[in-house]
């Protein structure tokens, strides 16, 4: 594939993050997520390719929907499935805390394992800890192993968890064992991710988030040469029920990060506000600002783009 697709995919991203900027901290997180979602289609229409939406936005938000099967692109060459969340983080955004971000993630044809829109208990971690997570392993297990993976100690380590009840054994587990613990209210994409850039001060995500989302954080650390198990959580027999007909046969199995994102995978990702790996949009008289991370699996490219937009000649915006 065309590697300026990344860069069009920063595109996409951006007219996401600055059409739901506008809505931080007002409280509508529907009208927040419609918005990303409407500039995030009209960009997508605009790029020379032939997409099919395979992870979507998640109907637990009720919220508009690039639909899983939608059409996107200008038709053209190459054929692409598409994964997007065009506002993930929708509380965060309608209440301005940090951790917003715009994403998408494209694969050729086939790449992307088919979500439902359910949970998934997931780990990741960055290229310096890839190889040594067992998502069966306790959090201790996996705590000892990558702090002797990253030649330092479990004391040095912060894990990102979701503050759910759900994750009350497993905090509970990682302070025994001494890892700092930075505790998240919604969004577990740009944790996942931020664990595979240094600096960040994450070192691993874990915990059971959305599916989707997961899918898209495989597609980011596949990028960077990080790691990431998953495994679906049927809460119910109707989720078990449509599972064939998204080609999934195994309800226990252990994806790995190739399986979740396989082939020549793009990813690109635009804060909407401030977080431990983004920037958020910064509006200024006439324009604004966007904190981007762009990256393709092929060549373990990764670009951070900060860009000044100017509305005068940008009407989109």
């Amino acid at each position: 594939m065309n590697r300026n697709l990344s860069l069009e995919l920063a595109r996409v991203t951006e007219a996401a993050a600055l059409a739901c900027g506008r809505w931080v901290g007002k409280g509508d997180k529907i009208s927040a997520d419609a918005a990303a979602t409407d500039a995030m289609r009209r960009t997508l229409d605009s790029i020379a390719l032939s997409g099919t939406v395979v992870i979507g936005e998640g109907e637990m938000d009720e919220a508009p929907m690039l639909y899983i099967g939608e059409k996107v692109g200008s038709g053209s060459m190459p054929e692409v499935d598409i994964a997007v969340d065009p506002l993930e983080g929708t509380n965060l955004c309608s209440k301005g805390i940090n951790g917003a971000i715009a994403t998408i993630a494209l694969a050729p044809k086939g790449g992307f394992l088919h979500a439902p829109d359910m949970y998934m208990e997931k780990i990741a971690v960055g290229p310096s800890a890839c190889g040594v997570i067992d998502i069966d392993a306790s959090p201790t297990e996996n705590l000892t192993n990558i702090a002797k993976a990253k030649s330092c100690n479990i004391e040095d380590l912060t894990v990102v968890l979701l503050d759910r009840p759900r994750h009350e054994k497993a905090i509970a587990e990682i302070r025994k064992a001494g890892a700092r613990i930075h505790l998240i209210s919604d969004g577990d994409v740009a944790p996942a991710i931020a664990a595979a850039v240094d600096g960040s001060g994450v070192d691993m995500m874990m915990g059971i988030g959305g599916a989707p989302e997961g899918v898209l954080a495989a597609a980011a650390l596949k990028c960077m040469g990080g790691d990431m198990q998953g495994r679906l959580i049927f809460m119910t027999q109707e989720e078990k029920d449509r599972a064939p007909g998204m080609g999934i046969t195994d309800l226990n199995k252990v994806y790995s990060c190739e399986e979740m994102a396989a082939g020549d995978v793009f990813f690109a990702a635009t804060g909407v506000t401030n977080g431990d790996l983004l920037d958020g949009v910064r509006y200024f008289s006439g324009g604004a600002e966007t904190h981007t991370i762009v990256m393709r699996s092929k060549s373990r490219t990764v670009r951070f783009i900060q860009t000044r937009h100017q509305f005068e000649h940008k009407p989109l915006y």
